[in-house]
């Protein structure tokens, strides 16, 4: 019984998202028919306060203010900038300027904390460049495709919070876990295109007349304040002199104080920016709350219990559960974007995660990059869409661009399951 009617809420579920309805409304529509039907409790008591707790968390003010950081950001000269900086350096690179798609994305990805994000505004800047001296298309939006997801990974990241929330976990040791996985992972794009432009030299522009060492360091001299920035908030996680929320408004400060210094702070940036966050706060707090409130129903139901229980009887190993996990999120990644897989099933798994005696910060780092192998895969992956925009190529045609990297990124998953110290070794040192 319990579990034909946790199957037909989980149809209704999909119904009702299929119809193009809101996501938070759908999750909370789901828990209210739930609670009707199975709690003897007040609903609305239940939901008021299941909202309540959801969203009112101390930790969770960390999310806008990063979110309100990368919009101040976006709309300053950022993006400009380091291509104009970054260039120079890898003019004698086997690959050459296709590797500022890569640093320049990681970069990025460390002061907006989104993938979407990150594809946009460097890809609006290289893109165009890119194919004016000649570079391959297909290599231009793939390594733009695959490093933009980096967004996720490399701190600070937007999902990393709404993970540490939902799972109740540090974000300052999840912002610091996430490091050096996005570090390996943005050398393996690097290293394929370089290895890519060997194979193929007669595709590749020539090199640009020769820049002496102090004119590639004048050409940078512009990154130096994002670099600053980036080092004093992560630096002040890591040191434990700050909070992620009082690293995350030091953030905010920092931007403001970089935006007013190259003279594209004004009255109309300051505004959008803090609308533009409050928008998609508001949007992924609806979310938060809605699963929250499914997570309470589907309590009552059993739901968690029963999974658990059946994936426990499976007698999976580790490895066999991370495989089929990996597996679970790439389909479910096909439907629903980073942060609704993430608050629809944590609550779910973590039982089953721990007794399988998996580290919940490796586990976190673990769920954020199998969530950018989604932002790539169709038909809902973000990144496609985003450039799709940018190029207006068929989405069919870059979805086969980014083949290489979804590789690369299943790689690194493998990597990090075996040599688990990459996302722990940090944390530990804190």
């Amino acid at each position: 019984m319990e579990f034909s009617l946790a199957l037909g809420l989980i149809l209704f579920l999909v119904l009702i998202l299929a119809s193009g309805f809101w996501i938070g409304f759908s999750l909370l529509a789901v828990g209210l028919v739930t609670m009707l039907f199975v709690s003897p409790r007040p609903v609305g008591d239940s939901m008021v306060l299941t909202i309540w707790g959801s969203t009112s968390s101390w930790t969770l003010t960390a999310l806008p203010l990063f979110l309100w950081m990368g919009e101040i950001l976006f709309r300053t000269r950022l993006s400009e900038n380091m291509f104009a900086g970054l260039a120079p350096w890898f003019n004698r690179l086997p690959g050459r300027l296709l590797h500022v798609n890569v640093l320049g994305s990681a970069i990025f990805a460390a002061v907006s904390g989104s993938s979407a994000a990150t594809c946009s505004t460097i890809g609006k800047i290289s893109l165009p460049e890119l194919e004016r001296r000649g570079y391959p298309e297909r290599m231009a939006i793939g390594s733009l495709a695959g490093a933009a997801t980096l967004g996720l990974l490399i701190p600070p990241s937007i999902i990393m919070i709404v993970y540490g929330v939902a799972a109740d976990v540090s974000i300052a040791r999840l912002f610091v876990a996430g490091a050096l996985p996005g570090a390996m992972l943005a050398v393996m794009f690097m290293g394929y295109i370089a290895c890519w432009a060997l194979l193929n030299p007669d595709k590749i522009p020539p090199a640009d007349k020769g820049v002496s060492f102090f004119s590639k360091v004048y050409a940078s001299r512009k990154l130096i304040p994002i670099v600053l920035l980036i080092l004093t908030v992560l630096g002040s996680i890591y040191t434990g002199i700050a909070t992620a929320t009082e690293a995350a408004a030091i953030g905010v400060l920092g931007s403001l104080a970089l935006a007013f210094s190259e003279r594209s702070l004004n009255r109309q940036i300051f505004v959008e920016g803090l609308a533009a966050a409050a928008r998609l706060y508001c949007m992924i707090g609806l979310i938060l709350a809605g699963a929250a409130f499914l997570t309470l129903a589907m309590g009552f139901v059993g739901l968690p219990r029963h999974l658990a229980e059946y994936i426990g009887s499976l007698q999976l190993s580790p490895f066999s559960l991370v495989i089929a996990l990996t597996l679970f999120f790439l389909v479910l990644g096909c439907f629903l974007d980073g942060i609704s897989m993430v608050v629809l099933t944590i609550s779910v798994l973590l039982p089953t995660v721990q007794a399988a005696g998996l580290d919940l910060i490796w586990f976190g780092v673990f769920i954020v990059l199998v969530v950018e192998v989604a932002q790539i895969t169709p038909p809902v992956g973000l990144n496609l869409f985003v450039l799709q925009g940018l190029t207006k190529r068929d989405i069919g045609y870059i979805a086969g661009t980014v083949i290489p990297m979804f590789v690369l990124m299943m790689g690194a998953i493998v990597i990090l399951y075996l040599f688990p110290q990459i996302a722990l070794w940090l944390p530990s040192h804190m």
